[in-house]
């Protein structure tokens, strides 16, 4: 569903274009309601807007983003098009998120941090549910720091050596990922393949009966 933004809010409204305005506003945003940085990793945004009178926020992305919070165990997708009303500690009224719990996704609508001081991020769901989970599962990872003495051979030769490490690092998470997600199809294959064997045995049992039915009628006549 398109987002469509009313000519008199878009003029209210503070607008970002491209994508390193749009996520460094989203960090700003983030960082002011004190949720926590890694909660929104939407990539390429073409559109920002906030309207500080009301906390009414939108992002356009050029596509939809698929993310999975390895440390709270969740997938979570984001639409191309992403809203929400932002306050202190609270994301509501959102559209455009959903996570999957299970075997089903589902939409969420608000995300916020627990009254209480637990360190809990607390998310809802349209249909009631309501999952905890630490804050640190959603704190974006630090970039790793500088080197100023870079130029040397030997911190180059580190560099290269670190970098490598990153990119071994990220492609064992993406398979750890890939894992997940394998196992969870396979579970929901299970699920449904054992729904149609319930329904087949339903069915001979039911045809069962009415020859039985049929049989007895014949005897009877």
């Amino acid at each position: 569903m398109t987002l469509k933004i009313p000519d008199e809010v878009r003029a209210k409204a503070e607008v970002y274009v491209g994508d390193a305005a749009g996520q460094e506003k989203t960090r700003l945003l983030l960082q002011e309601t004190g949720l926590p940085s890694g909660l929104l990793p939407l990539q390429d945004i073409i559109e920002c807007g906030y309207v500080e009178e009301t906390g009414f926020v939108w992002l356009k992305q050029k596509k939809k983003v698929d993310h999975y919070f390895a440390k709270a165990g969740r997938h979570v997708t984001y639409a191309a098009e992403v809203s929400a009303v932002a306050e202190k500690g609270r994301l509501k009224k959102i559209t455009g998120v959903k996570a999957k719990e299970l075997l089903i996704w589902v939409t969420l609508h608000e995300i916020c941090l627990d009254d209480r001081p637990t360190g809990k991020l607390v998310c809802k769901s349209i249909g009631g549910l309501s999952r905890s989970f630490p804050v640190e599962a959603f704190v974006a990872e630090a970039p790793p720091p500088k080197n100023p003495d870079a130029n040397t051979t030997k911190d180059v030769n580190q560099q290269e050596e670190a970098t490598s490490n990153g990119e071994a690092a990220k492609k064992e998470s993406s398979n750890a990922e890939q894992q997940v997600e394998e196992e969870e199809e396979k579970k929901e294959e299970a699920s449904a393949a054992a729904a149609i064997d319930e329904i087949d045995n339903k069915m001979k049992e039911m045809n069962k009966e009415k020859v039985v039915q049929a049989e007895a009628v014949a005897a009877k006549n």
